[in-house]
This record gives C-alpha cells, structure tokens and sequence, in this order.
C-alpha cells in the first residue's frame, strides 16, 4: 500500500526498540571469492547466534535448498527451530541496510516504510533488481504503509539520533550516479521531508577501499541523543588520516538543534591494509569498528585488531550500559567491503 501522506512520521534512533532484523544468507561467489564464502557463512552464524534472544532474524535466502542447508547449520549451533524466520525471497547480495526498509514512525507510535531507490552504489554491480524490490515486498507481506520519495538512497550512508538530526556523507549523496538531477540542498530537503529531519551534519570523504564512495556507517554514528563516536587514526601516514580528521573537525564544529556542541568520542582506526586485493582491485578494506549494529538488549560489535579490539569493547560498555556488547570478528566479511551494520537492517512490523 503506498501513501504520500507522510507528514508528521520521522526516523526512530537504531536503539529503539524493534520486533526483527534483516539479513540476507551470503550467496554471492563474485562478493567472497571461492572458500572465503563458507568462511562468511560461519560469520552469519555467530551473528545470528549473538541475535537469538534479542531480535528476531528475518532471513532471506533465494530458495528451498538453501533454507535446509542454513536450518542444518543453526541446529549444529543449537539454535531452535521459530529462532529464524526464513524468507523465500531472491536476493543479488547480502547488503540489507542499503537495499532494505527504513522504516519511520508517527506521534501515534505507527510505523510506514519509506522506499528508496537502490541501485548498488552508482550501478557498480549489476543487477540489483531483486535488493531494489525487497522494502515492496516486506510493505505488502505485513500489510504496512510506505512512502516513495523517489530518489536513490542506501541505508549505510545515514545516521540519525532520532530527534531529528541526520549524518551523512557529501562522498555518497553527491555522486552523480545517484542522482545528478539533484544539488545537495534538493536532497537536503527531501531527506528532511521523508525522515522528518530539521538538521543535516554533512562529513565529506569516506573510508579507502570503501566501494560504497565513503558511508557514513564506517566513519560516525550517534551512540545516544547528542553524542557522536567518530573514527580516528594518530598516524599522518595512514590512507584515512586525512578524511578522518577533515570529518573530526567538521563534527565538532557541530551544533545540535539547541546550538550547543556535541559530545565527540574517538574510537582507534583498526589496520585496514590487507594482503592482495579485494574484488575490485583495492588493498583496503573498510574495517571500522563505528559498523557496529544496535540490537535490543545487545550490540554487536565488529572485531579486526587485537590491539584495539577489547579497548572499543570497553568503549562501547559505557555506550550503552544496559545492553550486552558482544564481539564477532568480521576480518572475513569485511573483505567483501562491509561489516555487520551493512548487512543488518531493524524492522518494525
């Protein structure tokens, strides 16, 4: 059912509470190449095994076979039978926060869907038929309202507090392969009118070997109503150095909807430098720990860097103090060039 009436609904923070999240069974081989796919299969199990009890998981595999293969492998982890909802839906690939709904909410707590156009990046991976149709497809299987802006754009290259101010990126939302009908101050508007904004933080560039052109989910997010944690490395000679700092600064320059500044926490840079290429023919990976995903009672943290990775789990501890922090090392995914908050998406059905 579509609707343009959606006055007055905006974008719930992603540590709302929520009845489900998204994911799509990896099955992609152009993604993860030969034997680093089962690797990312495993990757999917500790995730949804971390999710079972918090969230329920909503996955989509592209037909029967598959869901028997991945019932097999979740009854091996002990994981129960009704723990996943299994949807028989085909998918290109495994990036629900870009492809999937993003869901808003009304004063009367009723949610809609808002139904952005997806298009893998620019067109950088054809096809995308199938991930473009999926908000549609969940709209119509539990009968909610959506709103069609009518513009391309992905999940991973927003962050909102909830309250009505946005983070994005000027590397992504201003490409013109997304839309270059548009001038930043058109799509200002429409992300205001869709999500109920009234602020816009505009970051500049984004992570190297980040395929997405620089999303805003590998660089800073909201851990609660006026603070930011934001990414950063000391070393003048990393490639992210100076988008890093660049994106500092722009943050503290920030004021929020009271005119006072925001609470900025850095979080150390995990080595992002990998052996050989990925698919694309980059010696990076967008490894960030800020593509932690917000569960209910649970956040799931990624994992690359044994000199960092129990500092951030510490961090995170004092984010979110009534939520379980759970670790997965994602080395693996991230070579894809995403990590969990790419490949999650919350519902609110």
């Amino acid at each position: 059912m579509t609707t343009s009436t959606h006055r007055n609904y905006f974008m719930p923070a992603e540590w709302t509470r929520h009845s489900g999240t998204e994911l799509h069974w990896p099955n992609n081989p152009d993604t993860w190449p030969g034997e680093r796919l089962p690797r990312v299969h495993k990757v999917y199990l500790d995730i949804i095994q971390a999710m079972v009890g918090f969230d329920q998981v909503h996955l989509f595999v592209n037909d029967a076979k598959t869901k028997n293969y991945v019932t097999g492998l979740l009854k091996e982890r002990g994981i129960k039978e009704g723990a996943v909802q299994f949807h028989l839906k085909k998918t290109n690939d495994v990036w629900a926060r870009d492809c999937g709904p993003i869901f808003v909410q009304n004063d009367k707590n009723e949610f809609a869907i808002t139904n952005w156009g997806y298009n893998a990046w620019g067109g950088k991976y054809p096809p995308f038929n199938d991930d473009n149709a999926i908000p549609e497809y969940v709209a119509k299987e539990f009968g909610i309202k959506t709103f069609e802006p009518g513009i391309i754009l992905e999940g991973g290259s927003i962050d909102v507090n909830g309250e009505g101010i946005i983070l994005t990126t000027e590397s992504v939302l201003l490409t013109p392969t997304r839309n270059p009908h548009l001038n930043k101050q058109q799509i200002e508007d429409i992300l205001k009118e869709f999500l109920g904004l009234k602020k816009v933080i505009w970051l500049k560039d984004g992570l190297a070997g980040d395929d997405t052109d620089g999303h805003i989910d590998d660089l800073s997010r909201f851990v609660n109503r006026n603070t930011i944690m934001t990414m950063i490395t000391d070393d003048e000679n990393d490639v992210n150095y100076r988008a890093l700092h660049e994106n500092l600064q722009i943050l503290k320059d920030a004021r929020n909807l009271e005119g006072n500044p925001f609470d900025i926490v850095t979080i150390p840079m995990p080595t992002t430098k990998i052996e050989g290429t990925t698919v694309d023919g980059s010696e990076f990976v967008p490894a960030s720990y800020a593509n932690f995903y917000i569960a209910n009672d649970v956040v799931l943290l990624p994992f690359y860097d044994k000199r960092y990775d129990e500092q951030v789990r510490e961090q995170f501890e004092g984010f979110f103090p009534g939520r379980k922090i759970v670790g997965i090392p994602c080395s693996d995914l991230v070579f894809g060039q995403g990590s969990i908050h790419c490949i999650t998406q919350q519902w609110y059905v």
